[in-house]
């Protein structure tokens, strides 16, 4: 089932933001994630906000289901606007994921994007992401999200044995792989894949196979996340009854390792510590704008979003997010206004886990302090901190990120 939303205080059913806010916006690039909820199968790995089909029932509701879902994104999209008011910046990235956006019928998504281009403006230059999974695209269908204006297609491979995927419930054929990678090229769409590694069952033999497999693609960016075991999910519930094992630290450190390897030698250079692209101009901006504390607006049911300090997230079922949409209020259901500590914090947490680093001068006295034994340790790098004074994890602290992080916010 999906996970529960954070606490917070009461979100004004307005939608309205504090005015110390709004004056940050264009300060930092402005995105627009949309969140697609609808999947045809709910894999037994996932907590994501995501309803099948049949867990909706039959469709009626407006907005909980696909023929009604863009009217209601639509709606919310008007509510930003309205929010946002004349000082939002154009729009530097989209990016559609879900569940399985490529669900929606393709023009529905360009529907969605041209929404946001009318309200607010997209860059020439912008960056628009779809996820997708391998079985839900087509030519065709590809071939009109890139006429309609998305740059990029986000691939859910997974894994390149069939074995593994059973286990994580994924139900695309392989092959289905390829050729959606050659339709996306087809259609002149960039191309990213996502990977899966430390599944119960998959050997070292079958993480090299799925890597050797994604490599020879030719993608133009590779996501590679460990498993994790989320409570509440079907393989929880498996692995506490010892159905299949837990993932193994060590397992999944040497499987880190080895993709770090592959992709190295493949001409793909780490620039997070799960993300790695063929050269800076293929990393995903999008995310990159998170990562950076950058602000954008969250579509959808049990989106996040984020905009000068202030953070919200939209009510989780499809039907209340529509429901509180026709009623003309946010959909909101809670928010939080960070404090400097907080931002802090997080700029620690999600800074440290890029290539270029952190300063160590933007470090509170404690994290300074905690450097030079993290150098010792092995997890930074030590020319950096010493010469550029920037803490730069080495391949060591990359597999101990979280380790680095709570040393340096003391």
């Amino acid at each position: 089932m999906p996970s529960a939303l954070p606490d917070g205080e009461p979100a004004p059913t307005s939608g309205e933001l504090p005015a110390a806010a709004l004056a940050r916006l264009g300060s930092a690039p402005f995105g627009v994630y949309v969140h697609v909820p609808f999947c045809t199968v709910r894999c037994g790995y996932c907590d994501f906000n995501t309803y099948t089909l049949t867990e909706l029932g039959d469709g009626s509701v407006p907005g909980a289901s696909l023929g009604t879902y863009a009217s209601a994104a639509l709606c919310e999209l008007d509510l930003a606007r309205r929010v946002l008011g004349d000082g939002v910046p154009e729009v530097e990235t989209v990016f559609v994921g879900g569940g399985t956006p490529t669900l929606l019928p393709p023009g529905d998504l360009v529907a969605v994007l041209r929404g946001i281009q009318d309200r607010f403006g997209l860059s020439p230059t912008a960056e628009v992401t779809t996820e997708a999974n391998p079985d839900s695209v087509s030519a065709a269908s590809l071939a009109e999200l890139a006429a309609g204006g998305f740059t990029r297609v986000s691939l859910g491979m997974q894994s390149a044995v069939p074995h593994v995927l059973r286990t994580l419930d994924r139900t695309h054929d392989p092959a289905n792989v390829a050729r959606a990678v050659g339709w996306a090229r087809t259609a002149g769409l960039g191309v990213s894949l996502d990977l899966i590694y430390g599944t119960p069952g998959e050997s070292l033999d079958d993480w090299r196979r799925s890597l050797d497999t994604a490599v020879a693609l030719e993608p133009d960016h590779v996501s590679a996340y460990a498993l994790v075991v989320e409570e509440g999910t079907r393989l929880a519930a498996q692995v506490r009854r010892g159905d299949v094992p837990a993932p193994e630290d060590d397992d999944e450190a040497d499987k880190y390792e080895l993709a770090d390897d592959v992709l190295t030698a493949a001409g793909y250079g780490w620039y997070e510590v799960s993300n790695w692209a063929r050269s800076p101009e293929y990393r995903c901006r999008h995310n990159e704008g998170y990562w950076a504390g950058g602000d954008w607006w969250g579509v959808g049911p049990g989106a996040h979003s984020h905009v000068g300090g202030v953070r919200w997230w939209n009510v989780k079922h499809p039907a209340a997010y529509a429901s509180r949409l026709a009623a003309g209020d946010s959909p909101a259901a809670a928010r939080e206004l960070l404090t400097d500590e907080q931002r802090h914090d997080e700029w620690v947490l999600l800074g440290a886990r890029l290539a270029g680093g952190i300063p160590v001068t933007g470090l509170q006295p404690s994290g300074r302090t905690a450097v030079a034994g993290l150098v010792a340790d092995g997890l930074v790098d030590g020319p950096s901190a010493v010469r550029d004074r920037q803490v730069r994890l080495t391949r060591r602290g990359r597999l101990l990120a979280d380790t680095v992080v709570r040393r340096l916010l003391g």
